[in-house]
């Protein structure tokens, strides 16, 4: 009897080891995963800047078998807990989708020197904190050149959110393509102070029109569905696309979208962290890269004059080489 107790107690304490042992691997497997984090200043289903982050973050997962997790932050104390968050849970890996996360990173980074913190936009740069920048300059003096040749009235309009260097380096690289294109024509500009305000969007975009503008470009986010709406798709108001392949947003209308790929510059930082190699500079993505593109409506070539297109194609053959350099903000 007590030979079996014995031995059934040994069954007992063999299995608890193999139990423990089981869930220790667990933990260790669990602590040794690469650990991304995202913080995003509006909603992932913005159809736009933030939905491109998010899709990031995702193929993070799939192609590196990662840990993720997104927070969506929308003030500087949003900003500076949602780092100090993830860093304190052990992430390796923490992006701030936008230039307005750089003062919360850069504080933030300095207490958890052992985690990289990365920006996609900015210029501050720290030993683990960098900003990746998205030359979306190119592809927007590109559109200004196509938007100064395809309008009636020789004038041009910018659609703004919140007005931030990255977002006013890309209308400025536009206005410089369209007055290269045209000496003489116009463009206006607007801004109107929300990420997410679509009636806002809308009615800046329509007071735009009634000025006279007839080729539009937005860099608005989640409002940005407000330009689409003003547009009308009738044949007398053309637009752009920013961010993301925006054409079926407005399929009458839009002539082209400058995009970012914005999933493949975040797994290309994010395999240079998990594999050691990453150092801290201005991450910088153009032409030349493939993360940066124009992606043309079929349904409107027509509305491109073909010896416009020639033109257009030398210009981002020029561009992608480094024969021309585009105009940009200096952030």
């Amino acid at each position: 009897m007590s030979g079996d107790s014995a031995t059934g107690r040994l069954a007992r304490a063999l299995l608890c080891a193999v139990l423990l042992l089981g869930c220790d691997a667990g933990r260790e497997t669990d602590e040794a995963a690469f650990r991304v984090g995202l913080l995003t200043p509006g909603s992932i289903r913005d159809g736009g800047w933030n939905q491109s982050a998010h899709e990031g973050l995702e193929r993070i997962r799939d192609a590196l078998q990662a840990r993720v997790a997104h927070q969506q932050t929308q003030t500087p104390q949003d900003f500076e807990e949602g780092f100090r968050d993830f860093a304190r849970r052990g992430y390796d890996l923490i992006f701030g989708h936008g230039f307005e996360f750089q003062d919360a990173a850069a504080k933030v980074a300095t207490e958890f020197p052992s985690t990289v913190f990365v920006t996609t936009s900015g210029s501050t740069v720290r030993a683990n904190l960098a900003p990746i920048v998205f030359e979306l300059e190119q592809a927007t003096y590109v559109l200004g050149f196509v938007a100064a040749r395809v309008s009636r009235r020789s004038h041009v309009g910018m659609i703004g959110g919140v007005r931030v260097p990255s977002v006013a380096s890309t209308f400025d690289a536009f206005a410089a393509g369209a007055r290269d294109a045209r000496r003489q024509v116009r463009v206006s500009t607007s801004y109107t102070g929300s990420w997410t305000d679509v009636a806002a969007a809308r009615e800046a975009t329509l007071a735009q029109i009634a000025e006279g503008a007839d080729v539009l470009i937005h860099n608005a986010n989640e409002s940005a569905r407000g330009f689409f709406q003003a547009l009308g798709g009738d044949g007398r108001v053309y637009g752009f696309g920013t961010n993301r392949d925006q054409n079926d947003m407005a399929p009458d209308s839009v002539i082209a979208s400058a995009t970012i790929d914005i999933p493949l510059a975040m797994e290309l930082v994010a395999r240079d962290v998990r594999t050691g190699q990453f150092y801290a500079r201005s991450i910088r993505f153009g032409f030349d890269s493939g993360v940066i593109r124009i992606v043309w409506n079929d349904a409107l070539e027509s509305v491109i004059r073909e010896r416009d297109r020639q033109e257009i194609d030398g210009l981002i053959r020029e561009i992608s080489s480094g024969g021309f350099q585009v105009p940009r903000g200096d952030f």
